[in-house]
């Protein structure tokens, strides 16, 4: 019973709030420019993604119809599969998929729940 340690003071508990509450004190608060990194990053970063694919399907687009002599034929395609491949990009983002190394989706063939088809066992 000796090995028992004693239960820690209201008065111990009440010094270490008063340590942590000037300790976040003494940090400076997040206003203007630094509040709004974050977001604007993120924002910025969503316009970049579909400008992007769409500069990189209209120009694709542009020289397939130099060179097969298909005018306007081979951008307005590349334009809509440029879009496309923008809002993808877009979804993705947002939504977090593609983008973590080693993403995979668990669902019970991951969890070894069921039985892969190179398998060999009893049915």
């Amino acid at each position: 019973m000796s090995d028992d340690k004693p239960t820690p003071s209201l008065e111990d508990l009440d010094a270490k709030l008063r340590e942590v509450r000037a300790r976040h004190a003494e940090e400076p608060e997040k206003t203007g420019r630094q509040a709004i990194g974050p977001g604007l990053g993120f924002a910025l970063r969503i316009g970049v993604e579909l400008v992007a694919a769409l500069a990189v399907g209209v120009g694709i687009g542009v020289l397939l119809d130099y060179w097969l002599d298909t005018k306007p034929w081979m951008m307005v395609v590349f334009f809509f599969l440029g879009s496309a491949a923008g809002f993808l990009n877009v979804y993705r983002l947002v939504s977090g998929y593609g983008y973590a190394a080693g993403y995979r989706k668990e669902d019970d063939e991951t969890k070894g729940n069921a039985p892969r088809s190179g398998d060999v066992g009893s049915k």
